[in-house]
């Protein structure tokens, strides 16, 4: 069976070395030992190791010193292993790409969660040298999606809080599970859209309720957060949680337990929390509908997702694949006409990637074994310019389901996504509003 993942360990305590080596070999990982500077020098010059443990008094100097020779690219993550912590030495290690400051002896669960996180960038580079246009269902070669692929990969082992913020369409859901994918979690990844939940029913979605806890709970629920224990839990259109709630879900993100509704005693979780919004987070603090202390706890690591129009050169490839996936779920081979691609580059799609696939999607219904883009031809006028107006425009052939779901979308952007205010623009129930984003959320995950 072959090697997982490879550890270098800078240390002249062979004690320590043996004890590493052992629960490193449990999970069959190698550990290789530089007693010295010079050593490890040689052997990162030489090889890539997945982690690197990092022994601060060695014979020959201070272990922080190795840092800057350094190829990041060839050493995935950096942790200090101490037996003689100083606040200089740890001053120091915060201003260098160092992941963790332990303090000798470690805990043998320390231990294995280190090797853990090795493992996690092991996959993670072995999948980064198979293929570089793609980062879990994420697809670009540009150098923006690059940029951002490279930011997933390195903060996807790490248990930090990750706020995801773009406009609609960019994949901030593809993104989140690719976090999951790579961090190396063996729980479950589940999505909850805030947005698409009615705010009194919210509470016990995701901190779950206890029997008998109010009129209707029949049997116990466990929640969002323990359906998502010792995997990822993601919150997508965060800013449209109630005030009181993101109360509730600032103390779990601190404390790491829940409380189900009607229950006297808390339940530890171990839930890797990532956020969403199509709204600027900063701005959203300033509107008054996201809290600033959870705003700064969710922001542990920000995630732009840049909007199709910066990244214009990934449209070919990314058309590409969305007519890859219907001719391999049809078992068809149908291709795209040749001014298809001109066609797709010289329209600046609002609606990002996902308006970009539905297009793909009416081309593919309405064309032969050619894809004519014509048919699929994008509405003359955007989606904020429509809004903005007051009116909308529909098109010949639009069905009566298309029609009902871009007046409901746009009169929701209209009010600033007021579901209440919405609901009596449109003469239905909120319970409507919410059942029908609900429906629409699931039919663009498919």
């Amino acid at each position: 069976m072959p090697t997982i993942a490879s550890i270098l360990l800078v240390d002249d305590d062979a004690q320590f070395l043996e004890v590493v080596t052992d629960f490193a070999e449990q999970k069959n990982c190698s550990v290789t030992g530089a007693p010295s500077l010079a050593h490890a020098l040689k052997l990162t010059a030489q090889q890539h190791f997945d982690l690197l443990l990092l022994d601060l008094s060695l014979p020959d100097g201070n272990g922080l010193d190795l840092i800057g020779h350094l190829d990041q690219r060839q050493t995935a993550q950096v942790v200090v292993v101490t037996g003689h912590p100083t606040v200089e030495t740890a001053v120091r290690s915060l201003q260098l790409p160092v992941m963790d400051y332990l303090i000798k002896p470690i805990e043998g669960d320390e231990l294995r969660r280190l090797i853990d996180q090795a493992i996690a960038a092991a996959r993670l580079r072995a999948d980064s040298d198979a293929t570089r246009e793609s980062c879990g269902g994420l697809i670009g070669s540009s150098a923006v999606m690059q940029r951002l692929f490279e930011k997933i990969r390195r903060v996807a082992p790490l248990d930090v809080t990750v706020l995801i913020h773009g406009e609609s369409g960019t994949g901030k859901e593809l993104a989140a599970r690719a976090l999951h994918e790579f961090s190396g979690r063996s729980g479950r990844f589940v999505a909850v859209n805030c947005g698409a939940i009615a705010p009194d029913l919210l509470t016990s979605q995701l901190f779950g309720h206890e029997r008998g806890s109010f009129t209707g709970a029949i049997r116990d629920h466990a929640g969002f957060f323990e359906q998502a224990q010792g995997g990822t839990l993601f919150l997508d259109e965060c800013t449209e949680m109630p005030l009181h709630l993101q109360t509730h879900l600032l103390r779990v993100l601190e404390e790491r337990d829940v409380t189900r509704l009607g229950a006297s005693a808390s339940k530890p979780v171990d839930v890797r929390v990532i956020a969403a919004t199509n709204r600027d987070p900063l701005q959203a603090v300033r509107d008054g509908v996201l809290r600033a202390d959870l705003y700064y706890r969710l922001m542990d690591f920000p995630l732009a997702m840049p909007p199709l129009r910066e990244h214009a050169s990934d449209i070919p490839l990314l058309a590409q694949h969305f007519l890859d996936r219907l001719n391999e779920r049809y078992g068809t081979k149908r291709r795209f006409a040749p001014d298809a691609m001109r066609r797709l580059l010289t329209y600046d799609w609002p609606g990002n990637a996902r308006e970009l696939k539905h297009a793909v999607q009416r081309a593919w219904v309405m064309s032969g074994d050619e894809l004519d883009m014509k048919i699929a031809q994008p509405p003359q006028y955007p989606l904020h310019q429509a809004h903005d107006h007051g009116t909308m425009p529909f098109r010949i052939g639009m069905t009566i389901e298309e029609m009902e779901k871009q007046m409901l979308l746009r009169t929701l952007a209209h009010f600033d996504n007021d579901k209440t205010r919405t609901a009596e623009a449109l003469g239905v129930s909120l319970k409507t509003i919410y059942n029908k984003l609900s429906r629409y959320q699931h039919e663009d995950r498919e």
